[in-house]
């Protein structure tokens, strides 16, 4: 190659790095070494929409740990949240009954089980609610709430008349055992304050000390056979202290969310008779003002979905249409909860 073309070419590719480091017009991108690197224009937001109903956080006021409530309820909410699009249901130990009904009452929780006992003096601002009646609505019947006052043999205690003067667990404070266990011990003229020595336990406590003579009877809402029971015949033979007679007259006529109960004889060590009781409903309650397709979900799939509540409970078993809408009354039922029994043939 000769020098002059030498020097041509030079110039030359002098001049196109120049052009080059200009930009070329301005119009040419460099490839991004990473595609996530890209910089796209912003996508306008979304316009807003009203939620759907299944996008809901809700929670669940339920019992003690050691009663029913608490461990249904979680096998419950497992359930609504598998069935539901969106649906999130978390469980909350509580006190129970009457204090659900309050903490449903001041929006803390969304969802609860109750006695219907409880709930309607809450409705009606009677009893432990005088003066103060609550706003809200049921969904429908969970299980049969049986009330079952236990005793050892060797106590000799067999009816309500025999707890005067002894030691007796009525249930903790704010719970629904408690306030029927008073409601009991009044239509049979007890005073649950000066005529027996009373105790204010939750069953698994109350049972401990049933096991080691610490009491003598104990008041208690389970159902039938109730494991905590079980496990005091594991120590002493119980008998099932008999509701009946003219008290158990005076305790319908004064409260008619009770029915009577049989419990058979030898369902529990010890237990030679047949043990005649009262008992209850528990109920789901849900606010006044949710919304219906809500309830309605929750309430078709707590029926419909019942054998797989009963894998993750036992007492899920006893849920059933047949019960649905049993003891409500005076309560109305939420309009969710309705148009669900009245596809399923249940409600006009």
């Amino acid at each position: 190659m000769n020098k002059k073309l030498m020097i041509f070419l030079t110039v030359v590719l002098a001049f196109s790095l120049v052009v080059v480091g200009c930009g070329g017009g301005g119009d040419t991108t460099a490839e991004p070494s990473d595609p996530g690197d890209t910089q796209q224009p912003a996508d306008p937001a979304p316009a807003p929409s009203a939620p759907s109903p299944g996008d809901l956080n809700l929670l669940m006021a339920t019992g003690g740990t050691g009663g029913t409530y608490y461990p249904l309820g979680g096998s419950m909410a497992n359930v609504w949240n598998r069935n539901i699009d969106g649906m999130n249901v978390t469980v909350q130990a509580t006190g129970a009954s009457v204090e659900n009904l309050r903490l449903l009452a001041s929006g803390e929780a969304e969802l609860i089980m109750s006695m219907n006992g409880p709930a309607t003096a809450a409705f009606e601002g009677t009893g432990a609610f005088e003066g103060n009646a609550l706003d809200f609505r049921a969904a429908g019947v969970i299980y049969p709430e049986v009330m079952q006052v236990i005793a050892p043999v060797g106590t000799g205690i067999k009816s309500i008349e025999d707890l005067v003067g002894k030691r007796v667990s009525i249930g903790p404070p704010g719970s629904g055992t408690a306030t029927s266990a008073e409601a009991i011990l009044e239509a049979f003229g007890i005073d649950p304050d000066n005529d027996i020595r009373k105790f204010q336990d939750n069953f698994t406590d109350a049972a401990r000390k049933l096991k080691d003579g610490e009491l003598d009877a104990a008041f208690a809402v389970l159902a039938v056979p109730a494991a905590n029971v079980i496990d005091i015949t594991t120590a002493t033979d119980v008998n099932v202290v008999n509701i009946q007679g003219e008290g158990l007259d005076r305790l319908l006529e004064m409260d008619p969310t009770f029915s009577p109960f049989e419990i058979p004889a030898n369902t529990y060590d010890g237990q030679t008779e047949t043990g005649y009781t009262v008992s209850q409903w528990a109920v789901l309650y849900v606010p006044t003002d949710m919304d219906e397709q809500v309830v309605y979900d929750l309430t078709r799939v707590m029926y419909e979905r019942q054998p797989e509540i009963a894998t993750g409970h036992a007492r899920g078993d006893q849920i059933s249409l047949d019960n649905a809408m049993l003891g409500i009354d005076p309560v109305p039922f939420h309009p969710g909860a309705l148009r669900y029994f009245q596809e399923v043939g249940l409600a006009n």
